[in-house]
């Protein structure tokens, strides 16, 4: 029996005939869809490796410890890279994204087309992955931190300006048309109205994506983009697995620092 909605109550109905074939109906498709699928992934799977797995973990654990600790000299440059692309992509990225929300936002855009554009230009930079991005850009500008950077900055401009433009939907109105009200000017309505109320959202979501762009800055240099990931695939390639658990140590502690730095900014915002 579905859940209903009446006068701010909620109270069970009865479903028909026909609604209950609906549902059996689509709970039965649903099932067949999952039992195709499993066996399309089955077939697909080799299970004799499966079954491997146990042993292979174990000879691969092995060949992990102990750590290279030597290699951490080597490391170390490559963790700055990395945090550098992160700073300057997310950096570039909140610049350009706090023009573009305020042209994305239905109360503060000059008019529906530029709205459109703006918005098609923001889903298109979301939808794209960090490494294609960085793949597309690496046969573009060539191996090395610019073309990581770059792409950092386009896949964070989509999902930082998507928050902003609803945090400058959402403002209150009234502090606005008060400050419109004494004669101000624009610029004055613009620094005293709407920035007081976007700035915290902006200061946090700019921190929560370099967050996020740490994580995918260190992976990133696998496809020619420099940083830790560079090192990281040329250890995975040489099967220098204790070097690799160097690195894999180096970039789990630089993302709890990430976190922990982020989590403060936040909570001395809110």
């Amino acid at each position: 029996m579905p859940l209903i909605k009446k006068e701010n109550q909620l109270f069970w109905k009865k479903r028909t005939p026909s609604e209950s074939l609906a549902s059996y109906a689509s709970w039965l498709f649903g099932i067949i869809v999952l039992l195709i699928s499993a066996k399309y992934v089955s077939d697909r799977t080799t299970w004799e490796f499966v079954g491997d797995a146990s042993a292979q973990i174990k000879d691969f654990i092995s060949r992990m410890f102990p750590p290279d600790v030597r290699y951490f000299g080597k490391v170390m440059p490559a963790l700055w890279d990395t945090i550098t692309i992160s700073v300057f992509g997310t950096g570039i990225a909140v610049i350009i994204s706090f023009f573009l929300a305020f042209l994305a936002a239905k109360n503060t855009t000059p008019n529906a087309a530029v709205r459109m554009i703006v918005l098609v230009f923001i889903v298109a930079s979301r939808s794209v992955n960090s490494m294609i991005w960085a793949l597309i850009i690496v046969q573009i500008v060539g191996p090395g931190l610019l073309a990581s950077i770059i792409a950092i900055a386009v896949r964070s401009l989509g999902m930082v300006s998507k928050l902003l433009y609803e945090a400058i939907e959402e403002i209150n109105r009234e502090p606005i048309e008060a400050i419109t009200a004494t004669g101000a000017t624009r610029m004055q309505v613009f620094v005293y109205g709407f920035l007081p109320q976007v700035m915290p959202t902006f200061v946090g979501t700019a921190v929560y994506r370099w967050e996020n762009n740490i994580r995918e800055s260190t992976v990133i240099g696998i496809v020619g983009g420099g940083g830790i990931g560079l090192l990281l695939n040329s250890a995975i390639n040489k099967l220098a697995w204790n070097q690799v658990l160097t690195i894999l140590i180096v970039i789990f502690c630089t993302v709890v620092f990430a976190e922990w730095i982020s989590a403060k900014v936040r909570k001395s915002i809110s």
